[in-house]
């Protein structure tokens, strides 16, 4: 397992070794002692899953602290647009985000720190699975507007598919005026 950083500050690309022979192919998509290595010390305590139709766009999600989460995200089967979006004030790469191709073939992995908000687009059907470092709590949820003109994010899809909670969620510049500091 491989951590490459990335343009936003906590943010990680994890690529694991695979290893391939006739009957197929084997890789460890998590190792405690190889992320103590790279100095992370959160501890794991939730995991997800979601299958998503070609053409769903998830997100941006977040929860606000103390609830935040930190995410190792992956897709289990199919291709995803991965996005990481830092919501810290305080940090350099504050408001930027990074998008990321994730498919079940390549077997990559990003590590996306508390304080950011998560989204993808499903390019095709996927399985897509995330380790938390906090649990879910539904008080803390929060989120901003996918298609904010402001980040104009290039999601990849036409008439994308998107729930009706993630079409009312505000936008960055909303978010920000009302409660970003508190993030």
């Amino acid at each position: 397992m491989k951590f490459f950083n990335t343009t936003l500050q906590d943010v990680f690309l994890i690529k694991p070794a695979i290893f391939h022979d006739s009957r197929g192919h084997f890789f460890e998509s998590f190792n405690a002692e190889s992320w103590k290595k790279q100095g992370f010390t959160n501890e794991f305590v939730q995991d997800n899953q979601s299958f998503s139709k070609k053409g769903v766009v998830r997100g941006l999600h977040f929860q606000h602290a103390p609830y935040a989460q930190g995410k190792l995200v992956r897709v289990m089967a199919g291709r995803v647009l991965d996005i990481a979006l830092d919501l810290r004030a305080d940090s350099p790469t504050f408001g930027k985000y990074e998008l990321f191709d994730l498919d079940a073939a390549n077997g990559d992995m990003v590590y996306i720190p508390e304080g950011f908000a998560h989204g993808f687009a499903a390019l095709e059907d996927s399985i897509f699975h995330y380790k938390c470092t906090g649990p879910y709590h539904k008080d803390s949820e929060g989120g901003l507007h996918w298609n904010d003109p402001f980040l104009n994010i290039p999601w990849g899809l036409k008439d994308p598919i998107v729930s009706e909670k993630d079409q009312i969620l505000p936008t960055f510049s909303e978010l920000y005026n009302k409660s970003l500091r508190s993030l």
